[in-house]
């Protein structure tokens, strides 16, 4: 009886998309294994704990209709901005090797800490989806009021964690608010002034907004020779454990500058350069390759969606996951600059692991729900 509810369970699943996530985890949880080697802190373990308890979640979020949820976006959005509050207020501060001081973490019992801004993008995905099909369904999204507001809306998210010193996460925010608009067929000229006000702002910025150290960040980036042993050390060690590996890599477990930590930060932000150090072309290859079907698979179920706000969450993760994907490696390989976004289901961080299969859950709710429009759960 159990086993066949479990076949039925499943049946309404997208199964290459479980298949995708189950290789993505097994390879991410080997290079953060390779990598504890060279810790006396055992990420593997805090990592094997998030994967376990991400999955939970998201199979508990399969078995619940997106739109249910949604219709508590105000308990989502009032319960994510609280987290974010309270950590600017009584946060943690994490000194990275540059210095600089993100008032990010929660500290919680046991000594391991927590970062709400990693759930706080699992609750944009929910509100902005909902506020994006509240205004579809009432035909106001060519509105210039109305667009302002979903402006105003991904604006809180950026500042809060601009505020903490996180702006890796308010640059995400950002992507995932271009994803969710374009998907949602916002006008192009809106997007043609959001850009426009970019390129008018970024003077501003570089002068009053931008720390010291963030335009230090930016001008290695083009130079990271200029200042190797502070600014550009991790981009260039982490450039030369990727070049190390060549093609078929050290070998897992085997590679020298791994075991030495050669990488600064390589378990969270660097991981990808344990890949070409340890796998080589291959195996970094691979690892794109991975990302890619996930969000090839995402923009699938988006298709399927049954509606507007299932499309606009599929859209959300797709965001989240591409900008994460194009950030990471290209602060690994010189071509953008440093700022703390971590690769996605491959960097140790249990919050940002465990807080990502929330998203998947929510890709597969769409899919497993697109010919339920009854609001109906699904029962074991």
């Amino acid at each position: 009886m159990v086993l066949e509810s479990f076949r039925s369970y499943f049946r309404r699943t997208n199964k290459p998309l479980w298949l995708i996530m189950i290789s993505i985890s097994v390879f991410g949880l080997l290079l953060v294994a390779s990598v504890t080697r060279a810790f006396s802190v055992n990420y593997f373990k805090t990592q094997l704990i998030a994967v376990i308890l991400g999955y939970i979640a998201a199979f508990i979020l399969t078995r619940l209709n997106y739109r249910e949820i949604s219709n508590f976006w105000y308990l989502v959005a009032g319960f994510c901005i609280f987290l974010i509050i309270y950590t600017l207020i009584f946060g943690h501060a994490a000194t990275g090797t540059s210095g600089v001081d993100a008032r990010a973490w929660i500290k919680l019992p046991g000594g391991t800490t927590f970062q709400p801004s990693e759930l706080a993008k699992i609750g944009f995905m929910i509100t902005f989806s909902k506020h994006l099909s509240v205004l579809e369904e009432r035909g106001l999204l060519k509105s210039p009021l109305y667009v302002v507001s979903l402006g105003a809306h991904a604006l809180i998210p950026m500042l809060l964690t601009h505020f903490q010193g996180d702006d890796g996460a308010a640059v995400i925010f950002f992507c995932m608010f271009l994803a969710m608009s374009f998907a949602a067929g916002i006008q192009l000229r809106y997007f043609a002034l959001v850009f426009g006000a970019m390129m008018i702002g970024a003077p501003i910025a570089w002068q009053y907004v931008l720390a010291d150290y963030q335009k230090t960040r930016l001008i290695n980036m083009m130079n990271p020779e200029a200042d190797p042993l502070g600014a550009g050390l991790q981009q260039i060690q982490g450039k030369i454990s990727i070049g190390s590996g060549q093609i078929f890599g050290r070998g897992l477990f085997e590679g020298p500058r791994v075991a030495r930590n050669s990488v600064p930060i390589q378990q969270s932000d660097f991981i990808f350069s344990v890949a070409g150090e340890e796998l080589g072309f291959l195996g970094t290859s691979l690892i794109l390759f991975l990302l890619l079907a996930l969000l090839l698979c995402t923009l699938y179920c988006a298709r399927k969606a049954s509606d507007p706000l299932g499309t606009y969450l599929c859209f959300g993760f797709f965001g989240m996951i591409a900008s994460q994907t194009i950030f990471n490696v290209g602060m690994c390989l010189s071509l953008l600059p440093v700022m703390g976004v971590t690769l996605p289901f491959f960097s140790a961080g249990g919050s940002s692991t465990a807080c990502l299969y929330l998203g998947f859950g929510l890709v597969q709710s769409v899919y497993m729900f697109q010919h339920d429009t009854d609001k109906v759960r699904l029962r074991l």
